[in-house]
């Protein structure tokens, strides 16, 4: 009888199955994947792997010439297979090179979408810290007389300012 009351439940209401969120997500992408021997759409791809944000956003970077397939430039109809290393220039000269793992035709979640394709991208470059000048604190109020002799001066106006004090009136 004690040993009824030791026993670990392993079903019930308060217990969690931890391969359930792992098993959903491979389930939607099962759901997304298209027949066996069908192709996908490269612009419907990269827009289903979430690399733009909108489907005709994937068709005109295919028409300019921003997606290669395996090197070449695609149209954005261009069949894709498993094993096709994708590259997708982005803005600001950013380029994004994915080795395609499983075809999907639906958009799904970013941790699922993740697991489609293999991320071979460098690194970006590390954003250079610009400085700001001549910003006040929002609040400070209006500047002092040294304060905006500063700013002139910093703003190279310094020499127009004193000139036009010390101006005579005719």
């Amino acid at each position: 009888m004690a040993s009824e009351g030791t026993q670990e439940r392993t079903s019930g209401p308060d217990t969690t199955d931890r391969g359930t969120d792992g098993s959903a997500a491979s389930a939607a992408a099962d759901a997304a994947r298209p027949a066996s021997g069908e192709s996908v759409r490269v612009d419907s791809w990269i827009w289903s792997v979430r690399l733009v944000k909108t489907r005709s956003m994937g068709a005109t970077a295919c028409r300019g010439g921003h997606v290669r397939v395996n090197g070449e430039r695609v149209k954005p109809a261009h069949a894709l297979r498993v094993g096709d290393e994708v590259r997708l220039r982005q803005a600001g000269g950013h380029e994004r090179i994915v080795v395609v793992r499983r075809l999907i035709r639906k958009r799904v979640g970013a941790p699922v979408a993740a697991e489609c394709y293999v991320d071979n991208s460098p690194p970006p470059p590390p954003r250079e810290a610009i400085a700001p000048a001549g910003i006040r604190d929002r609040g400070t109020g209006r500047p002092t007389k040294r304060d905006r002799r500063d700013l002139e001066r910093l703003q190279g106006l310094a020499e127009a300012a004193k000139a036009e004090r010390h101006r005579r009136p005719t």
